[in-house]
Order: structure tokens, then sequence, then C-alpha cells
């Protein structure tokens, strides 16, 4: 059974980072916003990237962007109709590779979000072809990333984890995955079994999870233990060479509390279950 590393999540934020390091995680993911992607802004990034790093912290994750201006990131963006967005998604992500081989860190990129999905697909003649573009921007990023990169499910129609002809075109692609459970969960609408079967099927390719609750309606991202996801189950099923981080709504950002609570209630679970082993 993996073990459960205590992974934190932070902007480049300096107060952020310091909260987040007493804590003295395995795993630090940067959650990365367009500020980051000004020549001052990327120079604080690769700062604190080596502040984490001088910390002991050798597995960390740079988060692309989830906006830019009024949009969502979306990989299904088309150069000839929105240009701006395209070289920003395009941009933002050459710089954060660039720093993932500078600095031998990892990068992950969304393979799709949910909120803005629909006007992006009225872009297209309809969700085949759609589907077919998004395949071609993620096998770009992979040709350069290789193993500094990694693509992450949504709850969109693109891009998802837990449909079995999905799931076996991203295998066949060989991608490397960073799972959501929070996403499939809510994607199949809190099925457990679902959700289980996703994270069976795609384990050999899984090397990051965000590991996250839900109540299975909405994108709630609720700290462990507090929403419908039956952790017992999942915990054997999680691949024990992946890293992991707890991606939860915190009502404080220099504050982790939340992700440090949802980190001791799967190691009071993993105790269970090592001894019912």
């Amino acid at each position: 059974m993996k073990k459960i590393d205590l992974g934190l999540k932070a902007s480049s934020d300096p107060e952020q980072i310091k909260d987040r390091l007493q804590y003295q995680p395995n795993v630090f993911e940067f959650y990365t916003a367009e500020n980051d992607f000004t020549r001052d802004g990327l120079k604080r990034l690769a700062y604190g990237i080596d502040q984490v790093k001088d910390a002991g912290i050798n597995h960390i994750v740079l988060h692309h962007p989830m906006r830019y201006r009024e949009y969502f990131t979306e990989l299904l963006t088309p150069e000839a109709k929105l240009p701006e967005l395209y070289r920003f998604i395009e941009q933002s992500s050459l710089d954060l590779l660039q720093l993932a081989y500078d600095k031998n860190v990892q990068v992950l990129i969304h393979g799709s979000y949910s909120r803005q999905t629909a006007e992006f697909l009225s872009l297209y003649p309809d969700l085949a072809h759609a589907e077919e573009y998004v395949f071609k921007r993620l096998d770009h990023f992979k040709d350069l990333g290789k193993e500094h990169v990694m693509f992450e499910n949504s709850i969109s129609p693109v891009f998802y984890y837990g449909d079995e002809a999905l799931d076996a075109k991203i295998l066949a692609h060989d991608y490397r995955l960073a799972f959501d459970t929070s996403h499939c969960f809510i994607k199949w609408q809190g099925d457990n079994a679902k959700l289980m079967t996703a994270l069976a099927r795609l384990k050999q390719n899984i090397v990051h999870y965000h590991l996250v609750d839900s109540l299975g309606q909405t994108h709630d991202s609720l700290e462990l233990g507090k929403g419908k996801i039956a952790w017992e189950n999942i915990l054997p099923l999680l691949n024990e060479d992946a890293t992991n981080i707890f991606e939860i709504v915190l009502k404080d950002q220099t504050n982790a509390l939340e992700q440090v609570n949802s980190f001791k209630y799967l190691k009071t679970l993993e105790e269970k279950l090592d001894v019912n082993i």
C-alpha cells in the first residue's frame, strides 16, 4: 500500500511558503497564477523553488495557472480565434517546463476545466473534434516535457477519468497522469465504484495525486473525511511510486490547517488498514 506523503500546496507568496515549510512536507506544489509569468514573477517563483529545495524537499510540482484574465486556460483554445489566450497558455507552459528542466521539478497541466468548457466547445463542429484537438495539445506538451510533465483530469466532457474508452485512449498515449480524486468523484456524481475503477485502471500511469474529498455534486474541495469518498477503499488502489498533495480549500491561504488535517486523517486510516492486513 502506498505510503501517504505530507504534500502541501501554496502560491509563490513568501508567507504561504513559510507556513508550509514549518510542517516539513515531503511534497510541495506551487499553484501558479498569471502574475507569476512576468520577469519578476518568474524570478520570484524560481527563488521559491530554491527555498523549498533548500528545506530538503525534492518532490516539487508546478501547477499551470488556471486563468488568464477572464478565461480559464483551456487547452481547447484555438489559436486562430483566441490568439492572446492561446499564446499565454503556450508561453506559460514553456516557462514552467524550462524551470522544470533547470530545477529538476515537475509541471502539471490541466487537460481541461469545466466552468467555461461549453463556451469553448461551441468553437468546434462537435465533441469528437474538440477531443482530438486537446489530445494533439497534450501530445505537444508531452513531447516537450517528457518526464517533467503530467496531465490532470477534469469534470468536463473533454479530458476526464472513469470512462472505459477514454481511459484506454489516455493509456494508449502513455501520458504521465495527475489524478484528482474529487474531480473523478464529481464527474460520476458521487459514485465510489466508478472512482475505484478509474484509479485501478489508470494506476500504472499515475505519478501524482490530488487527494481531495467531495460530496460528489459540485467542486467543493473538502477536507478529507468531510465528504463521501470511501477512503478506506481508495488507499489500497493508489500507485506506491506516486506523490500526493492535499488540495483543500483553505479558510486562510497563509494557514495550511485543512491540508494538514487531511494528511492526519489518512495517516490514522492507513494505520488501521495496516493492522487489519
